[in-house]
């Protein structure tokens, strides 16, 4: 099992001066400690999951990864996850190409159907019913799919999005990686089986990641695809692993790595994530030994 680390705090011990040398060193700290994930939220208020007020520090998702493309050379960035409705699918994949080719090739594209309402009315963001939410994932995924594709740079007709180009040079270096966000039975694991090179679920329990596994590998049975080529990967906040808790932590994760799960995904919530991720290297390996 691989083990990647997620940033969802911007409150960095010494103000808001101090966040771009930290992110800087936590960029150093997730490639020296192994780890082959890194990650941010895509919100524009904080959120309340993590345990802080909307009005708690946050930035945007892809400048942010922008410039820890400068600040490493091996580790995968992506957005955990994009938020369907902030961003036209067309203008997306060009983000996350240019995020491509200036970090060499170590993009991924993480995309969800949104769902902060507070967040879209706050910043005057049309936030759609869910049915169309999902719609509108399915177009973007089709979407990113034809930008990628270097000989079609033809018209897209979809219900809700329409491009009379679909141009994207210069194309990623590696074409990014899909991850679709989200463990929803009916529409999100069935959009990862159909477009999909990644999925990403909560660590809730053993028993449920494998029934959520259990009805992933149905939807590939049902559209022909691949279940083995599809990376699970895993939020594990379940209980959030801390530096004390790093043995029990790995040990708990054994049962995840046997159901298949791929990559363990956990999240720093101090003001000083660095050196949080320097004090949980060590589980890096630990992982790995599990396979």
């Amino acid at each position: 099992m691989e083990l990647g680390f997620h940033i969802p705090i911007f409150d960095i011990d010494g103000g808001t001066t101090a966040i771009a040398g930290e992110l800087a060193r936590v960029g150093v700290a997730a490639e020296e400690a192994g780890a082959v994930w890194l990650s941010f939220m895509d919100h524009y208020f904080q959120i309340e999951p993590v345990g802080l007020p909307a009005e708690a520090n946050m930035l945007e998702g892809y400048t942010t990864l922008g410039f820890l493309a400068a600040h490493t050379t091996r580790i995968e960035l992506g957005l955990l996850v994009s938020g369907v409705t902030y961003r036209h699918p067309g203008l997306l994949a060009k983000i996350v190409t240019t995020l491509d080719v200036l970090s060499g090739g170590r993009a991924t594209l993480g995309l969800g159907a949104a769902w902060f309402e507070r967040e879209h009315q706050g910043l005057g963001v049309p936030y759609p019913p869910i049915a169309e939410r999902f719609e509108r994932l399915e177009e973007a995924l089709r979407i990113c799919a034809q930008m990628w594709d270097p000989e079609n740079n033809g018209p897209f007709e979809g219900k809700h999005y329409r491009l009379t180009e679909t141009l994207c040079s210069p194309q990623p270096i590696r074409r990014p990686p899909v991850l679709i966000g989200g463990s929803g039975e009916r529409k999100t694991l069935r959009l990862v089986a159909q477009y999909g090179d990644a999925c990403n679920l909560f660590a809730s329990s053993p028993q449920e990641v494998r029934h959520k596994l259990e009805v992933l590998r149905k939807h590939c049975d049902d559209v022909g695809s691949d279940y083995d080529a599809i990376r699970k990967t895993m939020t594990a906040n379940n209980p959030r692993p801390t530096v004390a808790t790093r043995d029990e932590f790995v040990r708990a994760m054994g049962e995840y790595a046997a159901l298949g799960i791929d990559t363990a995904i956990i999240t720093p919530t101090t003001g000083s994530p660095a050196a949080w991720i320097d004090a949980m290297a060590p589980a890096v390996r630990q992982l790995q030994e599990l396979g």
